[in-house]
C-alpha cells in the first residue's frame, strides 16, 4: 500500500532525511566506532496480534476513509553499524499508543476506546542506504508512563530483535520516566531523545522527526 501523503511534503521530508548527515556520527570509545544507541525495554504492549496492514503508514488502515487522529508526524532515519555504514535487510518495527493513550495491544484485548483509525504497528525494510520511513503521530503520555515515546525493534539476518525508544527532546516528562531515568549517562539519554518539527509550508501542520539507530555490530554474513 502507498504512502497516502502529498508528495510535496513527503518530497520534502525525505530530501532532507537523504541530506542531513546522521546526528549519531560521533566516535565513542574507539577512533573506529561511532556510540551505540542505548538499548531499552520492549515492554508489556508489543501487539502479539499484527493488524492486517502492517505498512509504514500508520494513519490509515488499508483504504479506510477515516485516518487517525494525532499530529501527523513524517518519522525516518539510517539503520548503521557501528562503523557508520548502512544496514540494508533490517526489518524495522514500530509500535506507540494512539492519540488516546491505548496502544493496539489494549484493542486486541477488549479496549472499545481505541481509535479505530490508527494501525499502531508498522514495519519497513531497509534498502542499500539503511534508511526507514513512517507516517505517524506525534507520541502522547498514558497512564504508567511519563514520557511520550515510541518503541522500535529492529531485526537483522539471522539476528535477534534488537529493541529501544525513543523520546521527545526536552519534553519535561523525561526527567519522571522510570524507563527514561534507567539510561545510566546523560549521553545515552541524548541518544535517544529527538526533535519534532514543523514542515515547513505544511498547510496541516505536519511534523518532521528522525531517529538515526546505531547497532552494535555489523550483522553476520
Amino acid at each position: 500500500m502507498d504512502i497516502l501523503v502529498s508528495r510535496s511534503t513527503r518530497r520534502t521530508f525525505l530530501g532532507a532525511l537523504a541530506a542531513s548527515a546522521s546526528v549519531f556520527q560521533v566516535r565513542g570509545a574507539f577512533a573506529d566506532e561511532l556510540e551505540r544507541t542505548p538499548r531499552m525495554t520492549e515492554g508489556p504492549f508489543y501487539p502479539r496480534k499484527l493488524p492486517l496492514d502492517t505498512d509504514n503508514d500508520l494513519l490509515r488502515i488499508n483504504d479506510a476513509a477515516t485516518p487517525a487522529l494525532g499530529e501527523v508526524t513524517h518519522l525516518g532515519g539510517r539503520i548503521l553499524d557501528a562503523k557508520g555504514d548502512p544496514i540494508r535487510n533490517a526489518i524495522v518495527e514500530i509500535w506507540q499508543v494512539d492519540n488516546t493513550g491505548r496502544y493496539l495491544e489494549q484493542k486486541n484485548r477488549g479496549d472499545d476506546g481505541y481509535d479505530a483509525g490508527f494501525q499502531g504497528y508498522g514495519r519497513f525494510l531497509t534498502g542499500s542506504s539503511g534508511e526507514y520511513y513512517f507516517r505517524t503521530i506525534k507520541p502522547v503520555v498514558y497512564p504508567g508512563r511519563q514520557a511520550p515515546h515510541i518503541h522500535f525493534g529492529v531485526t537483522l539476518p539471522r539476528e535477534e530483535t534488537w529493541t529501544t525508544q525513543c523520546f521527545i527532546k526536552g519534553h519535561p516528562g523525561n526527567a519522571r520516566d522510570g524507563i527514561f531515568r534507567e539510561l545510566r549517562t546523560r549521553r545515552e539519554r541524548e541518544l535517544v531523545q529527538i526533535d519534532f518539527s514543523p514542515i515547513k509550508d505544511s498547510r496541516a501542520g505536519e511534523l518532521a522527526a528522525r531517529f538515526d539507530i546505531v547497532m552494535g555490530h555489523t550483522p553476520k554474513d
